[in-house]
């Protein structure tokens, strides 16, 4: 065997290695792809849930967020898929915190649910709209208020902070019935106290938007809606319902 030949076989066991390997990988992205998911929420899918199906589904996906078990989404597809319209099942009022990404916390895709976001998860007539929107025109079965631990706009509203913004003040003021509300000594620092002010803000919430919108009242009398408080623990990613 001459010395050119000789040089060629390694080349040549490199290229059938290569060869012989490439179906595999092409085998492994394909399985992959199948594995993920493209579906997303159609008028139909809404139309069939009932609102405590949406409130099984959120919790359901909270139990995948804490196991770190989320379910694989082909997200390019699901953005192709809404692109012509939306029938989201849920919407969730969540503080601006950005320890709290709510669509992860609920394992939801592209099209599953409207995420309105303010600090202290507190209601104004903008959200208000928003939500009457949601529930009213789009079709949504749940309403859920989103508190979490250690909320830094509800301990800014207990220890009475002055930044020397009457929009700051604003917000603040909006989160003292809930302070007045909680037994005990007003006190920031301790941390039963402050996480029964969050608590009783996200429930003080829920009485607002009930009773300053008329549409949701209404759907939620009809049993076609419901309304719900969480709780967001910053330590283990848990949501807790609220009575």
């Amino acid at each position: 065997m001459n010395k050119t030949l000789l040089a060629a076989v390694p080349l040549l066991a490199i290229i059938l290695l290569a060869a012989c390997n490439q179906p595999a990988q092409e085998t492994s992205e394909q399985e992959q792809s199948e594995e993920m998911t493209s579906t997303v929420m159609t008028a139909t899918d809404q139309g069939a849930m009932t609102p405590q199906a949406v409130l099984d589904d959120l919790m359901a996906g909270n139990q995948r967020y804490m196991q770190n078990d989320l379910t694989a989404r082909d997200l390019p597809a699901q953005v192709a898929a809404t692109t012509d319209g939306q029938y989201p099942k849920a919407i969730i009022l969540s503080c601006v915190d950005s320890r709290v990404p709510v669509e992860m916390v609920f394992d939801q895709g592209v099209g599953d649910v409207f995420v309105a976001r303010v600090a202290g998860n507190i209601e104004d007539e903008d959200l208000l709209g928003s939500i009457e929107y949601a529930v009213g025109v789009a079709g949504s079965k749940l309403v859920m208020v989103l508190g979490h631990e250690s909320c830094g706009a509800v301990k800014s509203a207990v220890d009475q902070l002055d930044v020397g913004s009457e929009n700051v003040d604003h917000l603040l003021a909006q989160i003292e019935p809930a302070i007045e509300k909680t037994e005990g000594e007003r006190d920031a620092a301790n941390k039963e106290y402050l996480t029964g002010v969050i608590k009783n803000n996200v429930e003080l919430t829920i009485e607002d938007i009930r009773s300053r919108s008329a549409i949701v009242r209404q759907l939620e009398e009809e049993g076609k809606i419901m309304l719900a408080g969480g709780y967001y623990n910053l330590h283990d990613g848990s949501v807790t319902l609220l009575d």
